[in-house]
């Protein structure tokens, strides 16, 4: 945590508690075959967060963020609970003969629903480990120039596409499928559309990430945790010669 920019913790942290969120409101798509919900504005940022985590600490550091990431979202929705069970009215709620329908509305949108944050943490927990560890494993695979930025733009592509698609898949299997009655055809394609959504901010995105990571590196970055890390990967090399 002391290697880690501060700043990016809190936008990555940020990014998961706004996309849990957001997931409770679907969009409204002129197609039955097809269900997406509001989730997929941030979503994005939380992946491109990982990548760049990932290719600079490894997936383990980015991992263990992640997790804190979930915890403090978790903390914050449980507040969030507790302030939508206190009495009181929601500035939106004054429509003239509407008001406790909408307060209600408003409560347990914001107080939120035990299988939601029970699907979008389990869905994003997985994703983030898939996405971490097929980053780490295809940025192995630039044995030449591990740094370039081909081998930022693939990595960072093919593993937000996997890791994308297990996120949406995942959450709507626990959720959409069996509380909202999404079919599996809309939980399909709702993973591929989030996921093709992903690499489109992932084009747009791709070279402030490459950059950031190139920052860090000839900034040296973490060198703590980096030192360590090191250190850790040659005692157990030596222990595998043994």
């Amino acid at each position: 945590m002391r290697s880690v920019p501060t700043l990016v913790v809190v936008l990555f942290i940020l990014s998961v508690f706004s996309m849990n969120l957001l997931a409770n409101k679907s969009i409204s798509i002129p197609v039955d075959w097809l269900a997406l919900d509001c989730g997929i504005v941030v979503s994005w940022f939380a992946f491109f967060t990982m990548d760049i985590l990932t290719k600079h600490f490894g997936p383990k550091a980015a991992t263990q963020i992640t997790v804190l990431a979930i915890l403090v979202n978790l903390f914050f929705c449980l507040l969030l609970f507790l302030g939508s069970i206190i009495p009181g009215v929601w500035g939106e709620s004054y429509v003239e003969g509407s008001e406790e329908l909408i307060n209600v509305a408003l409560d347990r949108t914001f107080g939120g629903t035990w299988y939601v944050v029970f699907g979008s943490t389990t869905a994003f927990l997985v994703s983030a480990i898939v996405n971490n560890i097929s980053n780490y494993g295809i940025g192995k695979l630039f044995k030449k120039n591990p740094d370039g930025l081909a081998a930022y733009v693939m990595r960072s592509y093919v593993s937000t596409a996997i890791g994308q698609f297990v996120d949406n898949l995942t959450f709507a299997l626990l959720v959409s499928h069996f509380f909202f009655g999404w079919t599996m055809v809309q939980c399909v394609t709702c993973a591929v559309t989030g996921m093709l959504v992903e690499l489109l901010c992932e084009a747009v995105f791709f070279y402030p990430g490459f950059a950031i990571t190139r920052h860090w590196k000839k900034n040296c970055v973490g060198e703590e945790y980096l030192k360590l890390r090191r250190g850790e990967e040659h005692e157990s090399a030596d222990n595998g010669n043994e």
